[in-house]
């Protein structure tokens, strides 16, 4: 049997509208946000939704606000209309898509470049001028893995975060763990703001030979491609020696470190860090995840796994 064709909304009053008058039906609302280019681990979170929630909205948005102007938001992959067609083949498909044209754009545009932050941080927001001025930050949670590297990320993930749960209202809200960071860090937010909402999240979606699935995986050639397979690897071997007895987290990192530098990578981090509060570890005495983040070619990829000893 055909799936329904989901509702498109790009309005923000239209989609608000729509979630109240799904919970005047006392119907809970399950949110799964994405950037689109959607792939076999964006469907599972939209499977994991279904189990929550009667009805299912999904927002597919490239929000500017966690690029840096010198980041990859030009080329970030999109194909709307392949997104759609993918939804449909999810059992119970979606029941409504967001999508807004600019989440940012007040109609005060000054014209030319805003200010960054108090610590100087700019994002391709402040760059456009629009005038957007309040920012989000988890400040312990941001500051380590990628925070180090890609310090806008954070903020601006927090923040459209919060204005896309502003304006679906969910009850539940699904996030993939691969981007374990990014996880942890809003479970933080809407504890720290009293959001009524449940935080969920899912276990990382691989390919058959285990490369992570990612939207940023089709910039791979063949042969990048097949190197980054060292990410998973050298993680499981890590993995399987904490398990066997080696609970230095130093070794653990050189056996990564080394195994993906062999294969061509270059390491951007790989820290072993306590799951909750994201803190380096020297031993492995309470649950931990290895996080890895790694270029191959142009293409910087994350990846993680859960150590629970």
């Amino acid at each position: 049997m055909a799936q329904k064709q989901p509702l498109i909304i790009k309005d923000k009053t239209q989609m608000r509208n729509w979630s109240r008058s799904m919970r005047s039906q006392s119907k809970l609302i399950a949110f799964v946000p994405t950037m689109g280019y959607l792939h076999q681990g964006h469907l599972s979170l939209i499977t994991e939704a279904h189990k929550h929630a009667n009805v299912v909205a999904v927002s597919i948005y490239v929000n500017p606000g966690q690029f840096s102007p010198n980041e990859d938001l030009s080329t970030y992959p999109s194909d709307f209309e392949g997104d759609v067609q993918k939804l449909l083949s999810v059992p119970g498909g979606v029941d409504v898509v967001f999508n807004p044209k600019d989440l940012y754009d007040y109609g005060e545009s000054k014209g030319g470049e805003g200010g960054g932050g108090g610590d100087g941080v700019v994002s391709c927001v402040e760059k456009s001028g629009l005038g957007h001025e309040s920012w989000i930050r988890v400040e312990k949670l941001e500051k380590g893995l990628c925070g180090r590297s890609r310090p806008v990320f954070f903020r601006g993930v927090a923040t459209v975060v919060a204005k896309l749960f502003n304006i679906v209202e969910p009850d539940v809200a699904v996030f993939g763990k691969k981007d374990y960071q990014q996880w942890r860090v809003i479970q933080r937010m809407v504890r720290d703001l009293d959001f009524s909402i449940k935080v969920i999240g899912c276990e990382i979606t691989r390919e058959n030979d285990g490369l992570a699935m990612s939207s940023r995986n089709v910039h791979l050639s063949c042969e990048e491609r097949e190197k980054a397979l060292s990410i998973n690897k050298s993680l499981t071997r890590a993995k399987s020696a904490a398990e066997d007895g080696q609970v230095q987290c130093e070794k653990l990192r050189n056996l990564v470190i080394q195994c993906i530098a062999d294969a061509g990578g270059r390491i951007d981090y790989a820290e072993i860090v306590d799951q909750q509060s994201l803190e380096k570890v020297e031993l492995i005495k309470s649950p931990v995840v290895f996080c890895v983040a790694a270029f191959f070619g142009k293409v910087r990829l994350i990846d993680n796994m859960e150590i629970n000893l």
